[in-house]
């Protein structure tokens, strides 16, 4: 708002959405974060003890992380300087920093507030450490990502991670009822309808306070809303889900946990929960593919066969027909016996082989396709299985220097047992004939 407008008191005339008329003035006044803001929350603590230090916010969309850094401002004294990284580069930093330790010399520290501080590069988010490390500022930086994967460790070494937590429903209620008071109105709501306004809201203080609006514009005079009209209403808000942020990684992990741990229910939960909020269908048969060779393997060699062609069909046929096919491969994934032998056979054999470098393989197994090759002793001494009793000649295959290794261990679950009783064999054939 431009400095004019507000000198003409007009402002006061400006339509203001309801999630900003009901911003908190008061520490107490901040729902669902209690753990920070509670008479022992951290925040709490920190403000009595008159070091705040920087900090960042880590939570959901509307769960008052904007909101509190400007509080915290007030209840320090310290000049609030919001920025938002989506919209400011390095240029802007800089100016920002001038003015920080303008203020600095005169007495007044800055509170650096900076939303989306996880959209920043490596390099950019270098510029803060010094003025972190002067004092010039405290930085508050929020963001709905990780920021162990998103925000320099240098960075994160001088800050604290505060965790906000989605509002719960009792939270969202609180919210609502605050609304009412300031609207002198309530909501058109039947029970049924209000309680499934407080599950729409998935957590987010704005986000249900948005719906609220929505609610009071489009009821007539002495209508209430069942649930079926309040859905018709707010046409149901999207899913707390982006599929390059957390949402994506949270629910990939519980789908792939889901079908590790056999439960083909969960898998389909949350393999609809994935389809409904817009995730790529294909990414979905990729993953699906790496778990039947994860976590089932050669317990059912079928998994990757059943994994693969559901990705194919897919391909094949699109929404919504396709998705029938991924959910047919998640249940038979999640109900198949699980073995991660070849998993962790590979990981040690990976190891092994770099490790060991460049060794050669037993001369006896290399083909000789020259004279010199063969004076060399390349292929002397090999043994065809084909030609041996039982197929099987137990010679090494190993290069000298490491010797013999066993790496796949197979489990007593489904095919890997008529595998192990095999390999067993086998070492009890290479026993007798001292190989």
């Amino acid at each position: 708002m431009s400095n004019l407008f507000v000198a003409a008191g007009l402002e006061k005339d400006a339509p203001r959405p309801l999630a900003d008329r009901l911003r908190p003035t008061k520490l107490d006044e901040v729902a669902g974060q209690d753990h920070l803001v509670g008479p022992d929350g951290i925040l709490t603590r920190l403000i009595a003890s008159g070091s705040l230090g920087s900090l960042i916010f880590w939570g959901p969309p509307g769960t008052g992380k904007t909101t509190l850094a400007r509080l915290l401002a007030h209840e320090t004294t310290l000049h609030f300087e919001p920025i938002s990284a989506i919209f400011s580069g390095v240029a802007d930093l800089k100016k920002v920093f001038e003015a920080a330790r303008g203020r600095r010399m005169s007495g007044q520290g800055t509170l650096l507030f900076v939303d989306e501080i996880h959209r920043f590069n490596r390099s950019q988010q270098d510029a803060f450490l010094p003025v972190m490390e002067d004092g010039t500022i405290t930085l508050i930086g929020a963001t709905t990502e990780n920021p162990s994967f998103e925000l320099n460790a240098a960075l994160l070494s001088r800050a604290r991670v505060l965790t906000f937590r989605a509002l719960d429903e009792a939270a969202i209620e609180r919210l609502l009822t605050r609304a009412e008071e300031v609207e002198g109105k309530p909501l058109p709501l039947d029970p049924d309808a209000r309680a499934a306004l407080l599950a729409m809201a998935d957590g987010d203080g704005r986000a249900s306070l948005t719906l609220a609006e929505e609610i009071w514009r489009s009821a007539k005079p002495g209508e209430i809303f069942d649930t079926a009209t309040l859905a018709e209403v707010v046409q149901r808000r999207a899913p707390i889900y982006d599929k390059s942020e957390d949402g994506h990684y949270n629910l990939i992990s519980a789908l792939h946990k889901s079908i590790r741990g056999s439960d083909p229910d969960a898998a389909l939960y949350y393999l609809a929960r994935m389809l409904d909020a817009g995730e790529n269908p294909l990414f979905l048969g990729r993953r699906l593919v790496r778990m039947a060779v994860e976590d089932i393997g050669m317990a059912d060699p079928q998994a990757l066969v059943v994994a693969n062609a559901a990705k194919d069909a897919y391909d094949f046929l699109g929404t919504p027909e396709g998705e029938l096919a991924l959910a047919q491969a998640a249940v038979y994934l999640a109900t198949a016996p699980k073995s991660n032998a070849v998993y962790t056979a590979w990981k040690s054999a990976l190891r092994v082989a770099k490790e060991g470098g460049s060794l050669m393989p037993p001369k006896t197994i290399l083909n000789a396709p020259t004279k010199l090759m063969g004076n060399e002793g390349y292929g002397k001494g090999y043994r065809y299985d084909h030609d041996e009793p039982d197929a099987f000649s137990g010679q090494n295959y190993f290069p000298e220097k490491i010797g013999r290794r066993q790496f796949y261990e197979p489990v007593e679950r489904g095919f890997e047992r008529d595998i192990k009783k095999r390999l067993e064999y086998w070492a009890k054939l290479r026993a007798e004939r001292g190989e």
